[in-house]
């Protein structure tokens, strides 16, 4: 799934190559992923793009006149920019992966596409933000919090660390892959109780998590779109790494598994050693 750093980049990428473009049309090939209908698609046209940017793990590309396409990627969605389509054709409902297509006055573009079966790729046509469910609900961004704001944040929410780390409520723009690399940088298990955590404990984490998603921006920021995967990949320390050695002492990452997703962790670095029982519930280590 697209995370903070992944959603930046790819902000800064639209700001590089669509911005002053105008749009020429947006055609909407998944009737089920564009969640609003007022304005409908056809208010874009003629309008000129003036930013991107994001909340959290949601893009947003503004439009002059106060209209924004605000898009949520979901685990299997991406953004493919053209500088060129093949046909002028409108696109057919319901065939190939493209979920959306914004084309732009001088034959360039962007496609929104969607793997799998789970269709849970979202756009918006809003005159603001905030009225996208998703948004007006979202924390304070992950990457600009302070540590006073951040420590309040995590206190309000008792829970296991890693899912307090990825609610969009409690903070924005973390999920399941950076909370594994951020809890491997801070030493700390996933299963760690947030009510539990020393004021020092919480000090490392926050400084994690600006450490790990500023590294990531950092890397991200001026890769073309295709390649931004890629980067991401290369860049993580244990997760997608089960069985691989740990980067930093050797030992063998391991993986929690739940019913539709997992997590990974270092037992040397994060647990004193003892690997974690694979079931959502472990008491094993605190």
């Amino acid at each position: 799934m697209p995370e903070l750093p992944e959603v930046e980049a790819l902000a800064g990428y639209l700001r590089e190559r669509a911005v002053g473009r105008r749009v020429d049309r947006i055609e909407v090939a998944a009737i089920s992923a564009l969640k609003t209908y007022d304005p409908a698609p056809s208010a874009a046209a003629g309008r000129e793009v003036v930013d991107a940017g994001r909340h959290g793990k949601f893009l947003d590309v503004r439009l002059d006149g106060e209209l924004h396409l605000v898009v949520h990627l979901a685990r299997a969605g991406w953004l493919h920019y053209r500088e060129a389509f093949n046909s002028t054709l409108p696109l057919k409902p319901g065939k190939g992966p493209i979920a959306l297509r914004v084309r732009l006055d001088d034959g360039s573009g962007f496609d929104l596409t969607e793997a799998g079966t789970q269709k849970k790729l979202a756009a918006y046509l809003v005159t603001d933000p905030a009225l996208v469910p998703g948004v007006s609900r979202l924390g304070p961004d992950a990457l600009a919090t302070d540590l006073a704001t951040f420590t309040e944040r995590l206190r309000s929410r008792r829970g296991q660390v890693k899912g307090v780390l990825t609610d969009q409520e409690v903070l924005a723009g973390v999920g399941n892959a950076y909370s594994d690399e951020i809890l491997h940088v801070a030493k700390l298990s996933p299963f760690a109780l947030t009510n539990r955590l020393s004021e020092a404990q919480l000090a490392t984490l926050h400084a994690a998590v600006r450490e790990v998603l500023g590294d990531a921006v950092a890397r991200s920021m001026g890769q073309r779109a295709a390649e931004l995967k890629g980067e991401k990949r290369a860049g993580l320390r244990v997760h997608a790494r089960t069985g691989l050695p740990c980067p930093v002492c050797g030992d063998t990452v391991r993986e929690v598994s739940f019913a539709d997703s997992s997590l990974q962790y270092c037992p040397g670095c994060q647990t004193g050693g003892k690997p974690l029982a694979d079931r959502r519930l472990s008491r094993l280590v605190r």
